[in-house]
Formats: C-alpha cells, structure tokens, sequence
C-alpha cells in the first residue's frame, strides 16, 4: 500500500513513528544494545568540559579533530574562560594563540568568540536547548548540537560522527548514504530504554573495535550479530 501524505508528515514530525523492523531484526538489535550496555553501562563523552557552554565549544573544537588533541588545548582555554562572556572578552586573537594545536584553529576562533557573543545577546550567556536555536550559531551543525542536547541536556537523540555513519551500515543497524538518512533511521530502530545512551555506545565501539580499515572483530561483543562480509574472524 502506498504511503500515504499524511503518514509521510507524521514520520518528518516523529521519526520513531515509521516503519518498525520485523519481529526477528527488531530482537537483533535489542540483544546489539544488550550487549553493548552490558560492557559499558554509562558510557561519557572523552571530551573534557566543565559545564554546557565548554562542552559546546569542546565539540566545536572537535570537527576535524581528534577528542585527544582538544583535551590537549581546551584546559588553557577553559582556565581563562568557561562562560561565553569570558569567552567573547579573551577575543579571538588569544583565542586562536590557545587552540593553535587544533586542526582549522583560526575558523574555529573566529566561530567560538562570535557564538559566544550571541549567547550573550540572545540567551542570556545560556546554550540553548533546542536545536534550532544551537545550529543558528556560528560553527554549530546538527552533529554539534545533538551532541550538547544529548550529553549536557539528557536529549536521547543521536549525533552521527564518521565513526556512528560506519558501524551503523556496517552491522548493519540502521544503512543510508548521509549522516542525516542514518541518524533518522537509528532514531527509529534503537529500542527506547537505550535511546539516550546509543550514541556513545556506537562511537565508542566504532572508535576502538569497529575500526575502519583493519575492525577487531575477534574482540567485538556483538560480533555474531555482525553481516559485515569483510569481518575479520
């Protein structure tokens, strides 16, 4: 039967209201996200920050970059400023001297003393949280700002990284050929109770076990439930 438009409507509106998976995958992925809670129940994010606003900017750092290598500048950084009108005061130039070990550290200074200006302006020096409000920033996309809604505000919404976009049509749990196809796919599969924890699970096992070139799948909990054709076991 052809879907109808306001089915269709429905599922832009709510994406966990579209197609379901059938009785036997939906089992599969409630035992991949068994699995995975079992080994690590409360997986953290690896980038340092003391409050919403670094860690929005943490992750701003973070585009292109490694969560190591922003764990390495962001301390200096958030010791002279950790709320958006210290941040906008250091100006970008001190900025810049500060993040120079970062990847694209110059664009990034320039967007992290503006969305610092504007939360002054716009939200009384507080990050936002709807993403509306975060991708209107400078230097925030929809990535960044599932991030800070779901790590800094509890959102279960899920932000997919490279690591995320592999080892989601690697198993495969939920395929599609851009971050957004796949994020809205997962959204719609990952069981409920695991929603608000599935990103961290999934970046971290694409991370350290799920790697791109050379995956360890000797080590891998979930192996089993793996289609991956190229597994290495």
């Amino acid at each position: 039967m052809a879907e109808t438009n306001s089915q269709r409507a429905r599922v832009a509106k709510n994406p966990r209201a579209g197609r379901r998976p059938a009785a036997a995958e939906a089992a599969r992925i409630e035992e991949i996200f068994a699995r995975l809670a079992a080994a690590n129940p409360e997986p953290k994010t690896e980038l340092g920050y003391k409050n919403p606003f670094t860690l929005l900017v943490a992750v701003v750092l973070s585009a292109q970059a490694t969560d190591a290598g922003v764990n390495k500048a962001t301390p200096a950084l958030f010791a002279h400023a950790d709320t958006p009108a210290k941040m906008a005061a250091l100006g970008e130039e001190r900025v810049r001297d500060l993040i120079k070990t970062i990847g694209l550290y110059r664009a990034k200074a320039k967007n992290i003393v503006a969305l610092s200006r504007l939360l002054v302006e716009r939200h009384g020096g507080d990050v936002p949280r709807t993403r509306e409000a975060l991708t209107a920033l400078p230097g925030v996309g929809r990535k960044t700002a599932n991030v800070v809604l779901n790590v800094a505000f509890g959102e279960p919404v899920i932000a997919v990284d490279t690591h995320i976009f592999r080892v989601s049509n690697r198993l495969p749990l939920a395929s599609g050929k851009t971050p957004e196809e796949v994020e809205a796919g997962l959204e719609r599969i990952v069981p409920e109770k695991y929603l608000l924890h599935a990103h961290h699970w999934l970046i971290l096992h694409g991370r350290y076990v799920c790697k791109a070139r050379r995956p360890e799948c000797p080590r891998c909990v979930i192996a089993d439930l793996c289609r991956f054709k190229a597994k290495t076991i």
